[in-house]
């Protein structure tokens, strides 16, 4: 068991939006990355995954309707729901999923 620091890993990643398994908690990976204001394209998953900003702002694109999640701030996108990034969103980002 150890301390990770989350942010320190993401800053350290060689480019933005590049995630990298920092573990594993109930059979769900815990991924971190880099957001750096750029747009990431649409995507869907056959899991639901929660998306939470550690610093900074994500502003997610659910089929057009774009919301603002900030600092602290979780999202859950339920399984097989195309989203996106939208331009702007920067920081560092949790994923957990499978």
């Amino acid at each position: 068991m150890s301390k990770i620091k989350l942010s320190s890993i993401a800053d350290q990643l060689p480019r933005a939006w590049n995630s990298t398994v920092v573990g594993q908690a109930a059979g769900a990976n815990v991924k971190v990355l880099r957001m750096d204001d750029a747009a990431y394209p649409d995507e869907s998953h056959d899991f639901d995954e929660a998306l939470l900003v550690l610093d900074g702002c994500m502003r997610l694109d659910l089929q057009g309707q774009v919301t603002e999640v900030q600092a602290g701030e979780a999202f859950i996108v339920p399984a097989g729901v195309p989203h996106a990034v939208a331009p702007g969103s920067h920081g560092t980002l949790v994923i957990i999923d499978r």
